[in-house]
């Protein structure tokens, strides 16, 4: 009789390491996209801020520097919505189907 609570209790302490694990919001590559996003923003924003010897309207500052901006934050937000296939939970879900 007490394995089986023992057995009750490890099985109640599992489901709540599952319920723990699943909290996550955002995986790894979420933080890794999110950080490409970041560099290309510094990116987008430093070519449009630098060139002391271009005059204001070059073509570069107004035209493709931008375009690095949108592209950055365009990343950032697809670095949030984004949600990665995990192969854990799949093999997870197979292995507990068969």
């Amino acid at each position: 009789m007490a394995t089986a609570s023992n057995k009750a209790k490890t099985t109640n302490k599992t489901i709540e390491k599952k319920a723990v694990n699943n909290f996550m919001v955002f995986k790894k590559q979420n933080y890794m996209l999110l950080a490409a996003s970041v560099l290309v923003l510094v990116i987008g924003f430093t070519v449009m801020g630098s060139g002391d010897n271009l005059p204001f309207d070059a073509p570069i500052k107004i035209t493709i520097a931008p375009i690095i901006v949108i592209l950055g934050f365009a990343l950032g937000v697809y670095s949030i919505l984004h949600t990665p296939k995990d192969s854990n939970t799949s093999n997870n879900q197979d292995s507990s189907a068969k």
